[in-house]
């Protein structure tokens, strides 16, 4: 009696088409373009996963250099004091601080803006 691969081989294609499932024309329909497609899909993911990190903070350092500048103080300025006045705050929250609560926002502002006086004084 001959072996064939039969089982194993059509179990191994449905799992590509199932996760090729919703591409467009051959790319769900043909096992070599499928296996291609599936490929580089991943490794798109994989490098997007990165860069989703690096978008993420450019937003969050472009909206708190919008909302540092309505309080007379540069970004670099800003971060800066922030370390001065001992304030451990990161980029995400205050940035949504900035969106959210901009009178806690001013607040932090002021901090710095002290942090930043008492240091150039001494």
């Amino acid at each position: 009696m001959r072996t064939t691969t039969g089982v194993a081989r059509n179990r191994s294609k449905n799992r590509l088409f199932k996760r090729a499932k919703g591409y467009r024309g051959g790319r769900s329909k043909l096992t070599r373009t499928v296996k291609e497609t599936l490929l580089r899909s991943g490794a798109y993911a994989f490098r997007d996963r990165r860069r989703k990190k690096r978008e993420f903070r450019r937003l969050w350092i472009i909206r708190i250099s919008a909302a540092v500048q309505l309080h007379d103080l540069r970004y670099s300025e800003f971060i800066h004091g922030l370390k001065l006045a001992n304030l451990e705050l990161d980029r995400k929250t205050l940035s949504q601080m900035a969106i959210l609560d901009p009178e806690g926002f001013k607040g932090v502002c002021d901090r710095v803006k002290e942090a930043i006086a008492s240091a150039a004084s001494a």
